[in-house]
């Protein structure tokens, strides 16, 4: 019979020595959190968990250890933390990072050959086996890591080995088996075929990074005398005010001097006349630019103290960063070269076809490097005065490399700066903006008004992978946008838009004048009429329908409830009404939920039949949880997983703490 031959190869396919390599048995594959493979660091918050889990296996049936290996750069701390097994080979653990700035994170995984050993044994005694070898296999293992240690461990082993003999045999297969047995060899034991994942990198930021509520004004409009220009003193005067109503953070429009030239009148006239302010937007005149500050306004040192007054009400100030220039501003004459011009030789104005900024002119960045180096230098001095958090203007107009480098530069001198994005563009953009540095972000939630709507959207937020780098900022209203919804709605869409906001999200905002419920809009427009963006606007926030108390209860029912510090951890839940949004906020290790219902509708009561989600305590449907009314301090409790709601248009939200009922004996 005739047999044909295989042709033998001249060389394999595989380099055997690295495919036979200790590191090559344990396959650690699909981690997270990963950006983009590595190109850019994962977000984490200071004293929120971050949670890293992998797929790790390897050929066999033998046990398998994995651990987080967490470093800090700055620091070169290095902590680990032991992952545990889940479903289908996935191992999870929880990072706890306790200092701001730069980390690197891996996972390193190995055979564990005692833990191993401790669960073949424990199987066949269950299943009434002899153990005779096991007993000498478990004293060799101990025997051996005896022989790799000093000190305190080795002595504990000593003992381990000398109360061994003592011992008859079932006393002894416990003694091998025991968690503290265990827990010793795993310090000290062997790790074989250790292998690790690729490092990854994480920023590590303060909690106000992630977790804030906002109040916005312009300065100038700060004057308790009809008609006088604001100053900085006079924001000092509203601290009280504002942070009454449970604001931590004060941002302020461009407080620098504007220019003359195509200053832009009432409502974004062409032509303005001599006493009006202009747009704060345009930078620049003879007074200074970037870093000086409008003389109307005040001083340095009147700015000095606004910081400190904001820090001594429990507030911090953000500074509006608009890399763009009045065709007055002192970079003009001082480096033309870094501003394009038009063929006829005039300057280019700021424009996005048809709209046109004749009061505003961009500076070209890839026309010098030392473009970029002005414009860090101008966020340092700022941060030499004490600011820590910056809200970028139209961040999505400018280079992206230019952003990565300069966030960088500005956070390795001050490692706890935090940088808003405003950049209501494109998803990619907006995203990648993120990803590159951006601290927090701009959303499309101001447009996002029905249950459909707002589920997608909140849903994507908090999902894979946008919960790693994206942190939303939840702006009810700005000085460019004023929300069809609000202006048609009332004072009950007020409320409806601060509640979404407020409870969704654990960064949120509002622009001044939305606390009175203002709304008066350029016909056809999403815009304010008489925008305080070109004019002076001075308020009275005493206004009889005014909202103030129900922002101050939102505010401190976030500091109070974790659950309400994120926009993660949201579910969204059956309410048999399609006015009716209904989902539940879980703090990580908490066992109670925050429940939020809220009728989207502001013209009309609804009601509706909702689900408790009793599952989500190992309850069955007819079971018992206690309640708390959140809002009026009722404390109840629901019988069964279906209850019923109204709600007003006066009180267009409700919001309940719930846990499961403790029966006692």
């Amino acid at each position: 019979m005739y047999v044909e031959r295989i042709p033998r190869l001249e060389s394999s396919t595989f380099d055997l020595d690295q495919v036979m390599a200790p590191d090559a048995r344990i396959i650690i594959d699909h981690v997270e959190p990963v950006i983009d493979g590595g190109r850019y660091a994962v977000k984490a918050t200071i004293g929120s968990p971050l949670t890293v889990q992998a797929d790790i296996f390897a050929d066999g049936h033998e046990m398998l250890a994995a651990t987080v290996v967490l470093q800090c750069e700055e620091s070169r701390l290095v902590t680990r933390e032991q992952m545990v097994r889940t479903e289908n080979d996935r191992y999870v653990a929880e990072l706890d990072i306790q200092q701001e700035g730069a980390h690197t994170f891996h996972i390193e995984a190995w055979i564990d050959v005692y833990g191993g050993f401790v669960r073949d044994t424990q199987r066949k005694r269950e299943a009434g086996q002899s153990l005779a070898l096991e007993l000498q296999e478990g004293r060799g293992l101990v025997a051996q890591a005896r022989e790799k240690t000093s000190g305190c461990v080795r002595e504990a082993l000593d003992a381990l080995l000398n109360g061994f003999e003592a011992l008859d045999d079932g006393d002894r297969i416990h003694l091998l088996t025991a968690d503290e047995t265990r827990q010793m060899m795993r310090a000290v034991e062997h790790r074989l075929f250790l292998t690790q994942s690729r490092p990854q990198r994480i920023e590590a930021e303060r909690t106000a990074a992630s977790f804030a509520s906002w109040y916005e004004l312009f300065p100038r409009s700060q004057s308790p005398q009809r008609g006088r220009h604001g100053t900085l003193r006079d924001v000092i005067a509203q601290l009280p005010r504002i942070r009454a109503m449970g604001f931590d953070v004060l941002y302020m429009t461009p407080i620098h001097p504007i220019g003359h030239t195509n200053r832009k009148g009432p409502n974004n006239a062409l032509a303005s006349g001599p006493n009006d302010p202009g747009s704060t937007y345009a930078i620049g005149s003879q007074d200074g630019g970037h870093d000086a500050i409008h003389p109307e306004l005040g001083t340095i040192s009147d700015f000095r103290d606004l910081v400190s007054a904001a820090r001594a009400h429990g507030m911090e100030l953000a500074l509006d960063f608009a890399a763009q220039m009045s065709p007055d501003h002192p970079w003009l004459e001082q480096h033309p070269h870094w501003f394009p011009r038009r063929p006829d030789g005039s300057r280019k104005y700021a424009e996005n076809p048809p709209k046109k900024y004749e009061d505003i002119v961009n500076p070209d960045f890839y026309s010098d490097p030392k473009l970029w180096l002005a414009f860090r230098d101008v966020l340092l001095f700022w941060a030499e005065q004490g600011v820590r958090t910056f809200r970028v203007d139209n961040p999505h107009t400018k280079p992206i490399p230019f952003w990565e480098w300069i966030i960088a530069e500005i956070k390795a001198a001050f490692p706890d700066t935090i940088f808003l994005s405003e950049a209501f563009t494109r998803p990619a953009r907006m995203m990648h903006l993120a990803k590159v540095g951006f601290s927090q972000s701009y959303t499309y939630f101001t447009w996002r008004n029905t249950k459909a709507e707002l589920t997608e959207y909140l849903t994507e937020l908090a999902a894979n992978p946008l919960r790693y780098y994206f942190r939303p900022n939840f702006f009810v209203n700005t000085p460019d946008i004023n929300p069809p919804f609000l202006q048609t709605g009332g004072r009950p869409a007020f409320l409806i838009r601060a509640a979404l906001a407020a409870t969704s999200s654990g960064l949120w905002g509002m622009y001044s004048g939305f606390e009175i419920c203002e709304a008066a809009p350029l016909p056809g427009r999403e815009e304010y009429a008489d925008s305080e963006k070109y004019q002076i606007r001075q308020r009275r926030y005493d206004t009889p329908d005014n909202i103030a108390g129900e922002i101050t209860q939102l505010n401190m029912l976030r500091r109070l409830e974790p659950a309400l510090q994120s926009h993660l951890g949201i579910t969204f839940h059956n309410a048999f009404n399609d006015n009716i949004l209904y989902y539940a906020k879980t703090a990580p290790d908490r066992e109670d939920r925050i429940l939020v219902a809220i009728n989207l509708d502001p013209s009309c009561a609804h009601e509706c039949d909702f689900e408790v989600p009793m599952w989500d305590w190992g309850l069955p449907d007819e079971g018992t949880v206690d309640v708390e009314d959140l809002l009026h301090g009722d404390a109840f409790s629901w019988h069964g997983k279906l209850q019923r709601l109204r709600l007003e248009p006066s009180q267009p939200y409700a919001i309940w703490r719930c846990w499961p009922r403790q029966e006692t004996a």
